[in-house]
């Protein structure tokens, strides 16, 4: 059965010949003849048909200003238009794999995996049981599109979905090309740039937008395909948890970004809770639809009918309109009252639900009494999937956590403690940890958080975001927000603190209750060396231990790739959290505490971006037990959840990979990793640090970076309502990761993700080790594999060529000094990894190639474009606009801004 009507090659080429069409349309013949022949100048340098770049330059030198940012918005588009063809083949190819049964890492093949092992139902419920999901929405960065643009491109990849899946008369045909006409004109017509910087509500409203019509859709969709597989294999014997929570931190981080206020904070509570309501209402009303049945055709048990009559006396005004209005149709009787209970939750009138517990009962007494009256089928196409939904999303749509620099808590304490005669800011580390241990236990406050007068900004916000946060709880229920990271985390006293102003403010109360988790953030290397001494010190301290037990004996643990690998690079940033990642596990099992940990990944391959199915494989089996959370960012949101069909496919492809390494870890509790193998990562680890280490303490590194690279430009774009630094220093170590990445990434030389890669495997062999043991540990360690895979990517994506280009923008001496130190680096780590992988090309998978192959031609007339901008002194406002859409431009070929 052929299930699709178009492929790739048909929807790129049309794409592009009609907006071809559009330019010539909108702007004029020559601005379409000088686009193509950029385009054609640039396809023919790529094939080989073209000695230099030469004519591409010649070309730019004849742009007008308004020409120029025709030029620029032309590729923009065409790549904005092309990401969402390739997002259509993805999908058929979800599609056609699912009905060949050739689909790879879905929740069947987990099943069948484990059937095949002769695991026992018990075995898998227990899996199941130990299996949480946590994808956690984080606000940094947003994309570089506009929300407008993102509402057009929604509605070209709709018309393209329908000219693909559907069948079409001639006629139908000719309208639907019509409307992508329509839309693409527009699109072309739209500013690409923002006019300001986005708040924080913007970007609230953006992660709402993916939960609330993708993620709300597919969830049950998942655990249909889960109960399907598991009752052909075992017969109905298992039964399936909640399996997926999603959580947020957008309206919630206050990380370096003073906008995130308190009144923030509530109104994206308030709003994701009203969101949700409606769609219960919505789901509630359908369902009304489909429970038609009259009360003569039913067997009502007692606990129904118990539970019916008791809702209606809490709704008796609500009651004596539903028995008129469905005289003999209970189930419709129950559901009207449900969806006013749904309704009231937002409100003072009486008869609200309390929490989502109890929607939930409701909905399993109506499956229970359908079950009892013969309607399975009823329950398992209509209520059970409404159940997930409950189950997943709860009354908050998504749980936020709190996040703050740990110095905010520490300035705060010190300024409020002062005015109580506590010199807390002289007391040395154990000084802290006893105070603040006594201050929690003892029973009467020891600061009154309420009162902020006479403290800094920074301090006042803290007190009050702790006071607020403990009303929150109380009008939202805990489980809304409930976990509290600390950035920056290294020492113990960071974690107490904490505790300490949630004790203040109400929110904790030992022993026997905690509201919240607290969780460190480990990122600097100061504190990856310091893990055992300061989880030791926490677990073994009375104040934190009654904590840790009112929250089921769970810590979590966030550890962040973003900026550890800022710090000491790709190689061994990565190998430290391994490493540390075992630490951990070991040190909560020597206290008998479950570790959760939680990875602060980014978008780009520095930053921990790998696929997030085969991140969980590579994990270490002491880590694995069943609970993962995990960052998703930027644009990485819109590429995984954008699509249903492709948010469903990510979220299936998680619980394989988790329930596979849960059943493997049960197995193999630590796996058996050779020492030399150990030995051989450290030492490459340890010289790879050395060499990325010196690049950027090197005299006038800082200097090179802002010559060679558009971060001047990035920190002026409207991307993001976060500041690109945490304080107005211009150094490396306060830039936040995000445009540290970006600018590299737009400088087609992405050494974040590969320098030192080189030196480091050098270093190894230099010191006594074989390229054989390498290779061996390339195809028998997943995790190395992992690591050397997705490093061979960013240096595929890199471009030496137009990295020269870019290196000139410096000052000469400057230019001399850094960058054939970085070319000489990346062409050897082009060797190295070849060698080691047995390949000779970089990327694991031919479609990757074929993707790249296909991106670089239009990619680079941008990138010229943008330099030929930074390297003028004075641009005029048409100039200043082509350069900022050069940067969309490059994000949206490159897919990535970090």
């Amino acid at each position: 059965m052929t299930l699709h009507g178009r492929e790739l090659n048909q929807d790129v080429r049309e794409l592009g010949q009609l907006l071809g069409s559009i330019i010539e349309a909108q702007d004029s013949t020559e601005a379409f003849k000088s686009v193509e022949r950029i385009r054609n100048n640039a396809i023919a340098y790529r094939r080989g048909d073209g000695e230099s770049r030469e004519p591409i330059h010649d070309e730019l030198d004849r742009l007008s200003p308004e020409m120029q940012d025709v030029v620029a918005r032309a590729f923009t588009t065409y790549f904005e238009l092309i990401n969402l063809a390739e997002e259509r083949e993805r999908v058929r190819e979800i599609r056609e794999g699912v009905q060949s049964g050739d689909l790879s890492d879905t929740v069947e093949e987990a099943v069948e995996t484990l059937a095949a092992e002769d695991v026992d139902p018990d075995t898998v419920e227990e899996i199941l049981e130990d299996v949480m999901i946590e994808p956690t929405f984080t606000a940094h960065p947003t994309e570089a599109r506009r929300k407008t643009i993102k509402a057009k491109l929604w509605s070209v990849g709709k018309l393209i979905q329908d000219l693909d899946q559907i069948r079409l008369t001639d006629r139908e045909v000719r309208r639907k090309k019509r409307e992508l006409r329509a839309e693409v004109t527009s699109l072309w017509q739209t500013p690409q740039v923002r006019d300001r910087r986005p708040d924080v509500t913007d970007e609230t409203l953006n992660i709402q937008w993916y939960l609330e019509n993708s993620l709300f859709d597919v969830i049950d969709e998942v655990y249909d395909e889960l109960e399907v597989a598991l009752e052909e294999a075992y017969d109905g014997e298992v039964d399936v948890p909640k399996l997926y929570e999603f959580r947020s931190w957008a309206g919630s981080d206050r990380d370096g970004n003073p906008y995130v206020t308190p009144e923030v904070t509530h109104e994206t509570l308030d709003r994701q809770r009203s969101v949700v309501l409606d769609l219960y209402r919505d789901e509630l009303k359908s369902l009304s639809g489909v429970l038609s049945q009259d009360i003569d055709n039913l067997e009502m048990s007692e606990a129904f009918e118990e539970t019916l009559e008791t809702h209606k006396a809490d709704l008796p005004g609500v009651a004596d309109e539903i028995v008129d209005r469905y005289p003999d149709e209970p189930y419709r009787q129950k559901l009207k009252l449900m969806r006013e209970s749904v309704l009231r939750v937002d409100d003072v009138r009486s008869g609200a639900y309390d929490d989502d517990g109890e929607l939930l009962a409701d909905l399993e007494s109506i499956a229970e009494s359908l079950r009892e009256n013969d309607a399975d089928e009823i329950v398992e196409a209509h209520v059970e999937p409404l159940i997930r939904k409950v189950e997943t999303f709860g009354f908050s749509l998504a749980n936020l956590d709190l996040r703050d620099h740990r110095e905010k808590h520490t300035n705060a304490l010190i300024e409020t403690l002062d005015r109580e005669g506590i010199d807390y800011e002289s007391m040395d580390e154990d000084e802290r940890v006893e105070f603040l241990t006594e201050a929690i236990l003892q029973d009467e406050p020891v600061i009154d958080i309420d009162v902020t007068d006479d403290l800094s900004e920074d301090s006042q916000k803290v007190l009050t975001l702790f006071s607020e946060a403990a009303h929150w709880q109380r009008e939202y229920g805990v489980d809304a927000i409930d976990t509290y990271a600390i950035s920056w985390f290294e020492e113990s006293s960071h974690a107490l603190e904490v505790l300490f102003l949630g004790d203040q403010a109400g929110i904790v109360d030992l022993p026997g209750y905690c509201g919240f988790d607290i969780v460190p953030l480990f990122e600097s290397e100061y504190a990856l060396t310091r893990v055992r001494e300061m989880l030791s010190t926490l677990f073994e301290n009375e104040a934190y231990s009654q904590a840790l037990e009112a929250r089921n004996n769970t810590q979590e643990i966030l550890l962040g790739y973003s900026d550890s690998s800022k710090e000491n690079g790709y190689l061994a940033a990565n190998w430290e959290l391994y490493r540390n990642q075992k630490r951990m596990a070991n040190i909560c099992d020597d206290f008998d505490v479950t570790l959760r940990l939680f990875h602060g990944r980014g978008g780009s391959i520095s930053r921990g971006g790998v696929p997030m199915h085969e991140a969980m494989l590579a994990l270490p089996n002491q880590t694995v037990n069943g609970q993962i959370k995990f960052t998703e960012q930027g644009e990485a949101i819109a590429e995984k959840y954008g699509n249903p069909d492709i948010a469903e496919r990510n979220l299936e492809q998680m619980l394989n990979a988790q329930v596979l390494a849960r059943y493997n870890a049960m197995e193999n509790p630590v796996e058996d990793i050779p020492e030399e193998w150990i030995d051989a990562f450290q030492t490459a680890a340890d010289h790879a640090s050395t060499e990325y280490r010196d690049l950027l303490e090197t005299d006038g590194f800082v200097q090179y970076f802002e010559q060679a690279t558009p971060i001047t430009v990035i920190e002026n774009l409207n991307m993001g309502s976060r500041p690109a630094s945490r304080t107005e220093d211009r150094s490396l170590e306060d830039l936040r990761s995000i445009p540290w990445v970006f600018s590299w990434t737009q400088a087609r030389c992405i050494i974040p993700g590969w320098y030192s890669v080189a030196t480091g495997i050098q270093g190894y062999l230099d010191d006594g080790g074989d390229m054989e043991t390498l290779q061996e540990m390339y195809e028998e360690w997943p995790y190395f594999g992992t690591i050397l895979d997705h490093a061979g990517m960013a240096l595929a994506k890199s471009d030496m060529e137009i990295a020269t280009e870019y290196a000139d923008l410096a000052d000469e001496e400057l230019r001399e000094r850094f960058f054939p130190r970085i070319r000489s680096e990346y062409e050897n780590s082009v060797e190295l990894i070849q060698e080691i992988s047995g390949r000779e090309t970089l990327l694991k998978r031919s479609w990757m190639e074929d993707n790249l192959e296909r991106r670089n031609p239009y990619v680079d007339p941008l990138n010229l474009l943008q330099i030929r901008l930074l390297a003028q002194s004075h641009l005029t406002e048409t100039e200043r606009r082509a350069l900022r859409l050069t940067v969309h431009g490059i994000a949206a070929g490159m897919k990535n801004t970090g």
